[in-house]
């Protein structure tokens, strides 16, 4: 490590807000600094859900011009949405948003994909979502497809690129070569000129104003575990947040018919590394839950939640009737079979109970399908702030959790820029190793009984 001082900007967007980071590295130490935050909202027009991607790149340069002189930038954002550009090179229409239902009933339609891509089949992937737009007029005039944070470097360059991690959850990248599964594209009917060339972490995307503006675990699960700051490669990881990716490191896809049917999936990860994970609903419920009540303080209803019975009431959180927003309140309840009216300490107890239940079925399935067995479970992210939710993880799995750092996603992209530039030398276990070295990481034990959850997990499963 360098002991002279580099700084550089991590633009991280995620579901509901986005953030410039800085990270000052200096004498063997990380600094975070958040510059700017700003909102990201979603606009329903003409009966579609989209992405307000200017109001995005406005805030990006807000925040990039307040970040000052950096060394570098990277940006990262949530998987499978894009836009399309037409031969000008001009956007042709807002990114549409994954909750939007257009893409209803396509997975359905299609042949598993399962031995190509390795992904769990999720509605809203970006291979539906191509299908759902196929024959429409913005398609047919489209030239490129850019993923968002893609999208958002060629605003910065004038460069076209997919960046790796990220072009794997789209279902059209080939888990064994990690490139373009060329043959798949062409069955499906998809056009092949639509996806540029691949780019991998690190690499050079082009300049902004003469700063370098470098390709980065673009995927911000990919960017999250990066900065998990396990000391040996036996963990398995909850990135938590809106969604929680849960999930293994491994070195190698599980394409299994077992792994297939439980919907796990085989993400691109940094250094060729394999995200073993599914997609467990998160925090999202809460989320839009708080919305609804008028955003009361998080503290006071966690508060009030722990003091509720455990596990009285419980709901599948896989299920896809939480996926929209609206009225969620209202679904809880009536899937948790409690009346109208019911307090919200209870429903957020139950949301909570319900995450760690369905986040111990994937750490436990992942466990068996990889033929893994993890030491600990390190949750990263917001949700590494919920001491409540932590210690209901570490109860439902029977793994210590390890909660942090909750800036987990800027620090990959960070570390990604940093050793690209030559500030941080190593593979993944050097940059994990600067992270357990200047983040906080705090410890919570499995408090031993597993009856309870054993017999929550019977009564959602029938």
């Amino acid at each position: 490590m360098t002991k002279v001082t580099h700084r550089f900007a991590a633009v991280d967007l995620g579901a509901s807000s986005g953030r410039v980071v800085v990270g000052t590295f200096r004498d063997g130490t990380l600094e975070l600094d958040v510059v700017h935050r700003f909102p990201n909202e979603p606009v329903r027009a003409g009966g579609t859900l989209h992405w307000d991607i200017l109001g995005l790149y406005r805030g990006m340069l807000d925040g990039l011009r307040k970040a000052g002189p950096v060394d570098g930038i990277g940006i990262d954002s949530w998987a499978v949405d894009y836009g399309l550009l037409d031969a000008d090179g001009a956007l042709l229409g807002n990114p549409v948003h994954y909750r939007d239902s257009r893409t209803d009933g396509v997975a359905a339609r299609t042949r598993d994909l399962y031995q190509v891509n390795g992904l769990q089949t999720l509605p809203f992937n970006t291979v539906y979502q191509l299908l759902a737009a196929a024959g429409t007029r913005q398609y047919a005039a489209a030239q490129t497809m850019l993923l968002v944070p893609d999208l958002l470097g060629y605003w910065l360059t004038g460069n076209v690129g997919a960046e790796f991690t990220n072009a794997s959850t789209t279902g059209l990248l080939d888990v064994r070569t990690g490139n373009w599964a060329w043959s798949l594209i062409e069955d499906l009917g998809l056009r092949a000129e639509l996806f540029p060339p691949i780019r991998r972490p690190g690499d050079l995307i082009g300049h902004f104003e003469g700063t370098p503006v470098v390709a980065v675990g673009s995927h911000d699960t990919a960017s999250a575990v990066v900065a998990v700051p396990a000391e040996h490669k036996n963990f398995a990881y909850v990135s938590s947040g809106t969604w929680s990716l849960v999930g293994l490191e491994l070195d190698e896809p599980v394409l299994s018919d077992a792994s297939r049917a439980a919907n796990f999936t085989n993400e691109g990860g940094v250094d060729g590394t394999v995200r073993y994970l599914r997609n467990v609903m998160g925090l999202w419920p809460l989320q839009e839950c708080m919305r609804e009540w008028g955003s009361p303080d998080i503290s006071d209803l966690l508060r009030a939640a722990a003091a509720e019975p455990l596990l009285a009431h419980v709901v599948d959180l896989d299920d896809p009737i939480f996926l929209p927003p609206g009225d969620m309140a209202g679904r809880v309840t009536r899937s948790a079979g409690l009346p109208a009216g019911t307090d919200v300490s209870t429903i957020v107890r139950c949301i909570l109970d319900s995450l760690a239940l369905a986040q111990r079925r994937a750490v436990r399935q992942a466990q068996e399908l990889a033929g893994s067995t993890p030491a600990a479970l390190h949750l990263v992210g917001g949700g590494a702030r919920n001491e409540l939710l932590c210690r209901l993880t570490a109860d439902a799995t029977g793994l210590p959790v390890l909660a942090g750092p909750v800036e987990a996603t800027a620090l990959g992209n960070l570390l990604v820029q940093a050793r690209a530039a030559g500030v941080v030398s190593g593979g993944i276990d050097a940059m994990r190793a600067l992270v357990r070295q200047t983040q906080q990481i705090v410890r919570y034990e499995p408090r031993g009984d597993d009856a309870p959850w054993r017999a929550a997990a019977d009564r959602v499963r029938r």
